[in-house]
Order: C-alpha cells, then structure tokens, then sequence
C-alpha cells in the first residue's frame, strides 16, 4: 500500500521561507523527497537553505519574491514551472508584524499607526492572497494542489497589544474557508485549501515581546505559558506532522480547516 502521507516528488512552494519555521519546514520536506522552492527577499538565508537541503541530499531552489508584487509572482511562477514542470503545494509562509501596528500597555487604541496597520493587514493577507491568486492557477489546470496557510492564535481570539496582526490572520483564516469552497466548487475536489494557527513559538519577529534583553521569558511570555495546558512555548518541529499531513494525500478528503497547533491554548480558560 502507498504510503498516504508521502510527499516524495512533490513540488512544495514555501513563500517567506527562510524564516525559523520556515526553514524548519524546507530543511523536512527535503528529508521527505520533495521537491522544495523557497520564496523570500532574503538571498543570502534563502541560498544559504538551499544549500543545507542540497547537502542533506534533498532537491531545493531558491527565487527572490515579493509577494506583495504581482508581476515577480508570475516572474517566479515561470521560473518554477521550467524547472519542474508543476506545483502542487503552496505553503504560505510570508507575514510579520510590526511595532506601529500593536498597543503596547502604556497606550491606547487612539495611538494606534494607521499607516503601520495597513502594512501589516498587506503583508500578511495580502502576502497570502497574491501567491495563491498566481499558483493556485496551475494547480487548477493540473486538476490537483493543496494549498496551506498560517493563521494564528490571535485569529482565534483577540490577544492584546497585536490587534493590527490579529487582525490580519483573522482575515486569512476566513480567506482560507472561501477559498475552500470557491476552488472545489469551481474546479473539482483535487483542489483544498486548509490553514494552521501556530500558537507561541519563539521567532524572530516576536523574541522583544517574549523575551528581555538577556534573553529570560519576559511578563508576557510566562503569561502566556500559564495559559497554555502544555505549560511550554511551542517547538518549530512540533508543526511538521501537521504541514505533511495538509501537504499529502493523507488529507484528501479536508479542506477548509484551521487546525491550532498551540499546546491547548485555544481550549483554555482556567
């Protein structure tokens, strides 16, 4: 019998992915036999990946993107389809938030950065609506393709300070159910869209909110792990099983969904 979560040969797009969980998620997909192409500005981090992945006896290419750019989608799109011919997976990745967009404790909603704001709700839906507008375009003539979006926690329910980036990833939660329905419908059952909401993981882009200067968990961070059933922030392997399973044929019959990858957080109260 076929292995039903193989992803062997596959083509997996990972935009934005040379970030922590992005680059957790490239370096496991090449382990697994796919075909991996990281999208990001950051050249240097993303043919640094490839590198790791080539080396590890993995297939991988990296384009520059900007997935906020139509045009270069396309540009990369055609790229993709040259070398390998199809896409089936398109992981997207790409997203951040940004300090003029949260109200920090000594503010109020009335200092809120509008401007900041708008830039994240672009980068982060936006970021997720362009990509899917030209890729899923090939899975349509091919008849098959997963798409796989990250949401969040504070899509399930409003965290404080982060109400720009909530806001967002509210948006794509919702985005990923219409798309759902309007590719399947449309196009035929080969097409899903599914999303997963990561709880707290330490990354990059949230390390000042989590964690002090010296590098211990910061009020927030330990709020939160009193919040979570698992008493623990989430590890980036800990995303893997999901992404694979959304990524395979293991999933055939799920699309639609938003599946909190988050230690319990989201199912308690106190």
């Amino acid at each position: 019998m076929a292995n039903l979560f193989s992803v062997k040969d596959k083509v997996i797009i990972l935009t934005g992915g040379c970030g922590i969980l992005g680059s957790c998620m490239a370096k496991h997909l090449g382990e697994e036999g796919a075909k991996v192409v990281i999208l990001d500005r950051n050249v240097a981090g993303g043919t640094q990946l490839v590198d790791e992945i080539i080396s590890n006896q993995g297939e991988a290419m990296f384009l520059v993107t900007d997935v906020l750019d139509k045009d270069i989608l396309i540009q990369n799109k055609q790229a993709i389809l040259e070398a390998y011919g199809r896409i089936d997976v398109l992981i997207n990745l790409a997203g951040g938030n940004m300090a003029g967009a949260t109200i920090p404790p000594d503010k109020t909603f009335f200092d809120l950065d509008v401007e900041a704001f708008r830039k994240v709700v672009d980068l982060n839906l936006f970021g997720t609506v362009l990509p899917t507008m030209v890729f899923s375009e090939v899975m349509v003539s091919q008849g098959k393709g997963s798409i796989i979006n990250i949401s969040s926690e504070s899509a399930l329910r409003p965290l404080t300070r982060v109400v720009g980036y909530g806001c967002a990833k509210a948006a794509i939660s919702n985005f990923t159910q219409y798309m759902a329905g309007e590719l399947a419908i449309k196009f035929g059952e080969g097409l899903r869209v599914n999303a997963i909401a990561p709880g707290f993981f330490l990354t990059e882009q949230n390390r000042a909110l989590m964690t002090n200067p010296d590098g211990s968990p910061s009020d927030r961070c330990k709020t939160i792990i009193a919040h979570t059933p698992f008493r623990r922030l989430g590890e980036p392997e800990e995303l893997l099983g999901s992404i694979q399973w959304l990524a395979s044929d293991a999933s055939a019959f799920v699309t639609g969904t938003v599946i909190p990858i988050d230690g319990g957080f989201d199912a308690f109260a106190i």
